[in-house]
């Protein structure tokens, strides 16, 4: 049996940055990944290799923000390995059926000017609405960047900023009150106390849906963050698709003598005596952890299929079944459609330049369009008689991944993972066919055709993933690629249930991390490096402490003198 101090299932983007930072501290680390490349829901890839050669597609993740609130890129030195973000800007268009549009660009000055043009109050209200929950995400920032019950560790990623926003929502009783109103309201309820016109509170209500969950539900509200970060800090692309951050995690990992090995598919973790001593793979192989096994898939598949139920029950009698029935899946996900392009989209009703296709693009008519293409998806109906979508042009800001004068479009369309009726039928009995996928890719294509009507005669090939292909290939429970829903309740100290939210597990040497675990899904690599604190802190004590507080220190003294 070869043996490892650790072992990390999976090697998506925030395994490999857990490993990284674990091989830094000197432990020797073995990464396995059940597909023949690492990365993920963060990987570039030619899905249609013989139909559109040197097409580069993102079959998932495609915009990076998350990560840029953190230190990841910065301490683990990935621009030496080849990183390179390029920023969007605009990052926001979206067409409106009167002809409106709403342009966001990443100045919220030039962007109030844009809503300006067709409403004078709404562009003040705007410059309100971002000031308020940039201040919000300013003072939580400290948690997404500790693990969520480390008090030492919140405590000390507080600079004076920062401290100044967080006193500036929870300044006094009342201010505090209003808050906490605030956040237990929907986005719908937040919008509407600040906008009038249907061409912005369509947008911000599909932003704040990008959380999956419908802009009518309760406690929801904080979605707004979904488009203000695109302002600050900013929304970025690796050059060269989202495989662009994993390769430079590859060459870091493996530089510094990490060991990933793929088509790995992990089927079994170990337990010897209440202790995770290692992995049994597809074919029998075993693999030792010397130290501790790091789960990058969700907490569901893990204990539920990887781990037997008796060194479950002895650890903790009630976790297989809080796991069942406590966590949350509202049946959203999504059908991807990457299509190769002849020539750039053309919004030639609405003052169409191609700048307005550097960013995000959502085909959102209304409010009421976004709640449809939402709420239907939780009874499992498809909401495709007037599809809603989100799009992106990724040849616009980054040319190289396509060939001279072609293009990529990215669609991400809202659907149901177990079609309502079709139980038993389709792919995992989830009622998705081929030919189902392909007729509702027809009508996506069909609305985006209503505002760039030269979709159709520009496509060359196209793909089409649907949900249950989705939930397949990147091995998520019920192909939800945030692991689990990331609702107010499911998040922080309750993600993915109290008793597990420190990356930590009643079987001694049994650690999560990945999207199920805080600060929860999208690219930002913290729950790798929150998780590889906790190891730290579990094996190291001294040491960690004493680095956890010369960091502190010197962001404290760097936060004093610069004056923020």
């Amino acid at each position: 049996m070869q043996a490892y101090d650790v072992v990390i299932i999976g090697a998506g983007h925030n395994g490999l940055v857990c490993a990284a930072y674990l091989l830094k501290a000197g432990y020797s680390v073995l990464l396995l990944e059940k597909r023949s490349i690492p990365g993920g829901g963060s990987t570039t890839e030619e899905t249609m290799p013989q139909e559109a050669p040197g097409f580069k597609f993102n079959p998932c993740a495609i915009n990076h923000i998350f990560i840029h609130l953190g230190q990841v890129v910065e301490e683990l030195e990935l621009r030496k390995y080849g990183l390179e973000y390029l920023y969007c800007d605009p990052v926001v268009f979206c067409p409106h059926p009167d002809g409106k549009y709403f342009l966001a660009h990443r100045s919220v000055e030039k962007t109030c000017k844009e809503i300006a043009r067709f409403s004078d109050r709404d562009a003040e209200q705007y410059a309100k609405y971002v000031e308020y929950w940039q201040r919000f995400v300013n003072s939580i920032d400290a948690f997404f960047n500790s693990p969520p019950k480390s008090l030492v560790d919140i405590a000390g990623n507080y600079d004076f900023k920062k401290l100044q926003d967080l006193f500036s929502v929870i300044g006094g009783v009342d201010t505090t009150l209003d808050l906490l109103r605030t956040v237990l309201s929907s986005p719908l309820d937040n919008i509407n106390e600040y906008f009038d016109c249907e061409f912005v509170k369509a947008p911000l209500a599909r932003m704040s849906a990008e959380l999956s969950s419908p802009p009518s539900q309760k406690a929801m509200a904080f979605g707004a963050m979904m488009m203000v970060l695109r302002h600050n800090p900013g929304m970025a692309r690796p050059r060269g698709g989202s495989g662009g951050l994993v390769d430079a995690l590859v060459k870091l990992v493996t530089s510094i003598g990490g060991v990933i090995l793929t088509e790995q598919d992990v089927e079994q973790v170990i337990v010897d005596d209440g202790k995770a001593v290692g992995v049994r793979v597809a074919g029998g192989k075993e693999y030792r952890a010397n130290k501790g096994v790091i789960s990058n898939i969700d907490a569901k598949r893990l204990f539920l299929q990887l781990v037997d139920e008796k060194d479950i029950d002895s650890a903790d009698a009630n976790l297989r079944d809080r796991l069942d029935r406590r966590i949350v899946n509202n049946n959203e996900t999504i059908l991807k459609i990457d299509c190769a392009l002849s020539e750039p989209l053309k919004f030639e009703h609405h003052d169409h330049r191609d700048e307005y296709l550097m960013g995000s693009v959502l085909i959102a008519d209304s409010v009421n369009h976004v709640e449809k293409a939402h709420t239907d998806c939780t009874i499992g109906l498809i909401p495709d008689e007037d599809p809603s979508m989100y799009l992106v042009m990724p040849t616009a800001l980054d040319p190289s991944m396509a060939p001279e004068g072609k293009h990529t479009l990215w669609i991400e369309f809202f659907a149901p993972y177990q079609i309502a009726g079709a139980e038993g039928t389709g792919l995992k009995g989830t009622g998705w066919t081929d030919e189902l996928k392909n007729t509702v890719a027809d009508r996506v294509i069909d609305k985006l055709a209503q505002y760039s009507p030269n979709i159709n005669n520009s496509i060359i090939a196209r793909h089409v993933e649907s949900p249950a292909e989705l939930g397949e290939r990147l091995g998520s429970y019920k192909g939800n690629y945030y692991h689990i829903d990331m609702t107010l309740d499911q998040m922080l100290c309750f993600r993915p249930l109290p008793e597990i939210a420190n990356y930590k597990t009643p079987i001694d040497g049994l650690f999560l991390t990945g999207a199920g675990t805080h600060p929860g899904g999208s690219i930002s690599g913290l729950p790798g490096r929150n998780c590889a604190r906790v190891f730290l802190q579990e094996h190291k004590p001294i040491a960690q402490a004493l680095k956890d507080a010369r960091d502190t220190i010197t962001s404290t003294v760097k936060s004093v003198f610069k004056g923020d």
